[in-house]
């Protein structure tokens, strides 16, 4: 009987690779695309782009839509769920310092679809008052310093906010009275492995954040975080 030989260390399987590139491009076009457009993004033969989106359609990775253009499927949120508990364990001690250092309520903010969805708060234990964030609270992506940070983590898009744009250039977002009037958040993206953000974490006051003391904090905790899940 022969014996398995062990793949050796950078050395792929070019069809898993395949499948895993149609994903990521595919989650950099919300709207979908034909078999066609994908095979051409990816400089791939019709038919191996055919077959690829099959047996992801397969496994509920993608969906098919009416008018044949595929998008992300519902699958990938079970798999993203497997994954918000290591997430949510790597953040937490991340998230109290800022809490503690800063007297601000922190977050770390998830991208489920066009929404930013709140996966853990950490309040302040030494302050007389501060901002309550609900765990499980939703706004659209493209609002607040939390979702905003996200989309700035990715790769730029035609029509996106100058907010977007400004919070890429300088590495972390502000917003102010978007979601709450009078409350002021900032926030940075979570890379992991180089991929598109999926997450951010930040903090929420009342009245205004003094930006320049406050940001350093802020991409400190979203690269430990990233090197952590790395």
């Amino acid at each position: 009987m022969l014996e398995q030989q062990p793949m050796a260390r950078g050395e792929t399987v070019q069809t898993l690779d395949r499948g895993l590139h149609v994903l990521e491009l595919l989650a950099k076009e919300p709207e979908g695309l034909l078999s066609q457009e994908v095979a051409g993004r990816l400089a791939l033969h019709r038919t191996v782009a055919y077959r690829l989106l099959n047996t992801l359609l397969e496994h509920r990775l993608v969906q098919r839509m009416d008018d044949g253009r595929y998008r992300l499927g519902m699958g990938l949120i079970s798999l993203a769920r497997s994954v918000q508990p290591q997430l949510q364990s790597v953040a937490v001690p991340e998230l109290t310092r800022l809490a503690e250092e800063l007297g601000a309520t922190a977050h770390l903010t998830v991208a489920d679809g066009s929404e930013a969805v709140v996966l853990t708060t950490i309040e302040p234990s030494r302050t007389h008052m501060h901002v309550v964030y609900r765990t499980g609270f939703r706004h659209p992506l493209d609002q607040a310093a939390s979702g905003i940070a996200i989309l700035a983590g990715r790769e730029a898009q035609s029509g996106e906010r100058s907010q977007v744009t400004r919070a890429r250039q300088k590495g972390y977002a502000v917003s102010r009275s978007e979601i709450q009037q009078g409350a002021s958040g900032i926030a940075a993206p979570i890379h992991v492995a180089g991929r598109p953000a999926e997450a951010s974490i930040g903090i929420i006051v009342l009245g205004d954040i003094d930006e320049d003391t406050v940001f350093p904090h802020i991409i400190t905790a979203a690269r430990a975080i990233s090197l952590q899940l790395h």
